[in-house]
């Protein structure tokens, strides 16, 4: 809520100090726009805490299901498509036919492995590196390192991944002799930040891929702004909930692979791009129920 200092200690009685008849000073006890901005947020923040919090207890399992669910859609893909996989690797990547089948099985084997130890909580820190290093290693070997759209994309999982960690890293019991340890909150503090910071860049693809239609120009334009109030950690939760409603509504009008021909040029990839996404929604669901962390404008708020 906003906060109006008043002048007690100053011109009481709206006395001057000189003896003449004081004025009152109306601008002093007006609202700044920036107060008046925080006033009307807490305000909707209020009402959709209000309104969702039948659901809040299931957040955390929610955002950490979607968080994975693009690699289990992957881990699916590889498997329905075995034989293309191998040809893609072998024809295109030229990637020794042994070492072809290696690489899709350490795939399918990593991402299911670690996503079901997300989802249970189960050695959470164990799963989120194992898919971590599965995105390098797909980067490589399918030769989409220097694609910006992927590479963007990529770094909006990871930061999603962070959440995760962020949300369930506890204190270790042994730590190397003669290094610094870290308690949980600090490694709170730490992840949520790069967590943020990487999920934004979802937005930074989409503002340099496709057509400058008036649609796409007003949601990129809502989105970069979501987005930085994210990365300052201003108003976090209520523009993590904008970022939620904008990707969820993007996804379902434009990635509509259901909706496709089995046989579409662009099926594969709407399916890609719809399940990325939600993954991306998933670290935001973990950032709206965590809050940014201290390393935050609405955290230093509290403390000024």
């Amino acid at each position: 809520m906003a906060q109006i200092r008043g002048t007690a200690g100053y011109h009481l009685g709206n006395q001057s100090p000189f003896g003449n008849g004081g004025r009152s000073d109306s601008t002093t006890n007006d609202p700044s726009p920036l107060d008046q901005l925080r006033e009307q947020t807490n305000k909707i923040e209020d009402f959709l805490d209000t309104l969702s919090e039948p659901v809040k207890p299931y957040l955390p399992a929610i955002g950490r299901f979607l968080i994975v669910v693009t690699f289990l859609e992957d881990a699916l893909r590889i498997m329905t498509q075995w034989n293309d996989q191998l040809t893609y690797l072998h024809d295109y990547r030229h990637i020794p036919s042994g070492l072809t089948h290696l690489f899709l099985i350490v795939n399918v084997i990593a991402m299911t492995v670690c996503s079901v130890m997300i989802i249970a909580r189960k050695n959470s820190d164990y799963g989120v590196f194992g898919l971590i290093g599965v995105v390098v290693l797909q980067g490589l070997g399918y030769g989409l390192v220097f694609d910006l759209n992927f590479f963007l994309r990529n770094l909006s999982v990871m930061g999603g991944l962070l959440m995760v960690l962020s949300d369930s890293w506890v204190r270790k019991k042994f730590a190397p002799a003669g290094l610094p340890t870290l308690d949980e909150k600090d490694r709170k503090m730490y992840f949520q930040l790069a967590g943020r910071v990487l999920l934004i860049f979802l937005f930074v693809g989409f503002v340099f891929r496709g057509d400058w239609s008036f649609w796409r120009i007003c949601v990129s334009l809502l989105g970069f702004v979501a987005c930085v109030m994210v990365v300052v950690g201003f108003k976090a939760k209520f523009s993590a909930i904008m970022l939620v409603v904008i990707l969820s509504i993007f996804n379902l009008l434009v990635n509509n692979f259901w909706t496709l021909h089995p046989h579409h040029p662009h099926k594969d990839f709407a399916k890609y791009d719809f399940f990325q996404i939600l993954s991306i929604v998933g670290g935001l669901l973990l950032l709206v129920n965590m809050g940014p962390g201290q390393f935050s404008v609405d955290e230093k708020k509290k403390v000024y």
